[in-house]
């Protein structure tokens, strides 16, 4: 029962928080052009705000445990590579086919799994997701940007998709709260000594989650899912079932003895959160079906809290948490 209660408590706000959103669209409070700027903010102000702070608190680079963030890397890269061959299979649409490997390895680590690292392991949870952000976000964004090119009508551009790596504000945010982490020993200035200017980051911090998870519940449209059945299917199969069967069963054989509860609620927020919100902004300016992209946010998001309520409640039934 207390395993039970325990992964309740975890999901449940989070699911709670994105269906007050859709209520508040359904009564009129939220329109879709709200939603569609609040979505924008969010990736491109309060998000990266969130993010450098997530960093910039890390206290001490030489205290962190390597082996969960050199695991979380391979395994993204591997889920990867298998998106390839299983998109080529899963549909024809070759406008579908970048924007259905996305959901094989990106996940909405950011808006769902920080908060759930938080819900499952407290700070200690939010230390470990904090540090892993700085390696799983910029990759998945990295990644993302590589398979939507490949998939883009037209040769690739190498200079295109380096250019679009470079410009994506969710990796500036962490590259400069890295850089900021770095120059640290070396001087006696801290960002947090300008008190204003510290006190709207945290502001602009403190918005992004309630307010990313309220958009993404307004921004749920049940339409086009006839038509884009099967890319859902495959999408959904991935995101939920392969993904975290294969990345934190394989992690729980590997580390159980040697990772503590905190390092597993960072993997728990990597391989069990839905595919991110911010994937079908991407999709739309790298000419994706940003229609795909919208279905597949939607339906992981609602499978993964059942799967993410699942591997909460093994893991501490298995003593984990």
């Amino acid at each position: 029962m207390d395993s039970l209660i325990f992964a309740l408590n975890a999901v449940l706000p989070i699911v709670a928080t994105v269906a007050l959103g859709y209520i508040l669209k359904r009564i009129g409070f939220m329109s879709a052009d709200f939603a569609k700027q609040a979505n924008k903010l969010c990736f491109r102000v309060f998000l990266p705000c969130m993010l450098f702070l997530n960093v910039y608190k890390i206290d001490n680079i030489g205290s962190i445990e390597p082996s969960y963030i050199i695991y979380t890397f391979i395994a993204v890269l591997v889920l990867f590579f298998a998106a390839f061959p299983i998109v080529t299979v899963a549909t024809k649409k070759r406008e579908c086919r970048g924007v259905l490997a996305q959901a094989a390895f990106r996940s909405n680590y950011a808006l769902i799994g920080i908060p759930l690292a938080e819900a499952l392991f407290g700070e200690e949870g939010v230390a470990a997701a904090s540090v892993l952000s700085a390696v799983v976000i910029v990759l998945f964004n990295i990644l993302a940007v590589i398979c939507l090119s490949v998939y883009r009508e037209g040769k690739p551009s190498i200079k295109k998709i380096f250019l679009d790596i470079l410009k994506n504000p969710l990796i500036i945010s962490i590259a400069l709260g890295i850089a900021v982490l770095l120059v640290r020993p070396l001087v006696s200035f801290r960002v947090s000594d300008i008190t204003p200017v510290y006190k709207v980051l945290g502001y602009m911090s403190n918005l992004a989650t309630p307010l990313a998870l309220l958009v993404l519940g307004a921004q749920f449209e049940f339409s086009t899912v006839s038509e884009l059945r099967r890319e859902i299917l495959w999408g959904v199969g991935m995101r939920c079932l392969m993904v975290p069967v294969l990345g934190l069963g394989t992690a729980y054989l590997i580390f159980a003895d040697k990772l503590t509860g905190a390092h597993f609620a960072a993997l728990v927020a990597v391989f069990t959160t839905p595919l991110a919100v911010s994937s079908v902004a991407m999709a739309q300016e790298m000419d994706g079906d940003a229609r795909l992209a919208g279905q597949l946010v939607i339906w992981t998001t609602l499978i993964s809290a059942f799967t993410t309520f699942i591997a909460s409640f093994l893991l501490k039934s298995a003593g984990i948490f």
